[in-house]
């Protein structure tokens, strides 16, 4: 895909969801001179998991500390439960739960014991059966006596979202729940964020990981430059690029610098020692212009493959970044 229409989005306008859980219109938060949400829109539907992507500094945590009322807007309008964020924080607060980036659990209390607290403060009518079935649910029962401090991070991470379940928030909001994981316990983390989704409660995930984005929403919105420049579900990101992605093999390493050099009309997807692939929109035209610039440049491809296009390669088109080069 020639760089003109690389960019091509879905635009972040969403039509009104009646369903919708979570409501965000025209919202706008700046830190001194550095504004980070310029007007962002979206909604959320109930019971589902809802993914919010961006760069590192895009404004994701910052739009869920706003809907969990613990940074205040400069303007537009956000609802959740039909409460509204900014008027009615109170019940707000009482309809979600926040997990953030890193565990929040006490070291000096039992797992059990850490979720009966919450429990208490949450005024569950029976905290210590709620403990013990949230216990069971994470798999921490047989470490339930344990020190808190004394679990690996797999374990105070799952214990750390048990204690956001207590009270059964109709939305939690997950920042990064997976940061930190060992492969294995990713992808136990997944299976829970799944169930959670199944029992109705609605999952609001940021994420930096494009393939936990792809596996486990439902709907994903991208924010990128203070507002959300695409949404969608994944399958609908992955149709930006219906021509899908050209992918160059060679012989030399140099050819790929040569061929990077050449092809500056298209966006590079991906870029490795020996191959470079490219958005393409699919056409015969494009995809024999390509093959005639390296001809031209005096280098030749020793295989073309052509591959379907990711959640990666939509994200990366859509916010206009080519992967492994580093420039917007």
């Amino acid at each position: 895909m020639r760089t003109t229409n690389a960019t091509r989005k879905s635009q972040g306008q969403n039509p009104i969801n009646m369903d919708a859980i979570i409501r965000v219109s025209g919202l706008k938060k700046s830190f001194k001179d550095n504004a980070v949400l310029k007007g962002v829109d979206f909604d959320v539907k109930k019971g589902g998991i809802f993914a919010l992507l961006g760069s590192n500094g895009a404004g994701k945590t910052t739009t869920i500390n706003i809907l969990a009322t613990l940074t205040k807007a400069d303007g537009g309008n956000a609802a959740i439960n039909g409460f509204d964020c900014f008027r009615h924080k109170n019940e707000v607060k009482r309809s979600i739960s926040l997990t953030g980036q890193y565990a929040t659990v006490d070291g000096l209390l039992t797992g059990r014991e850490n979720l009966i607290l919450i429990g208490k403060l949450k005024h569950v009518k029976n905290p210590k059966g709620k403990a013990d079935e949230l216990l069971e649910k994470f798999n921490l029962l047989a470490s339930r006596n344990k020190l808190a401090s004394e679990y690996s991070g797999g374990m105070r991470r799952r214990l750390d979202i048990a204690m956001s379940l207590v009270g059964d928030p109709a939305v939690i909001f997950l920042d990064e729940p997976t940061t930190g994981l060992d492969p294995q316990n990713r992808i136990a983390m997944w299976e829970l964020v799944r169930e959670m989704a199944d029992t109705g409660t609605t999952v609001f995930l940021t994420t930096q990981y494009l393939e936990e984005a792809e596996a486990l929403a439902n709907y994903i919105a991208i924010l990128h430059e203070g507002k959300i420049a695409a949404q969608g579900t994944p399958a609908e990101l992955k149709s930006l690029l219906p021509g899908g992605v050209i992918k160059l093999i060679f012989s030399d390493t140099k050819d790929v610098d040569t061929a990077r050099s050449a092809l500056t009309g298209y966006t590079a997807a991906r870029v490795e020692k020996k191959s470079l692939s490219l958005l393409t929109d699919g056409s015969v035209d494009d995809l024999a212009d390509i093959l005639a610039t390296i001809k031209v440049s005096g280098i030749k491809a020793t295989k073309v493959e052509q591959e379907v296009p990711s959640l990666e390669d939509a994200f990366f088109s859509v916010i206009g970044y080519e992967k492994n080069g580093g420039n917007e």
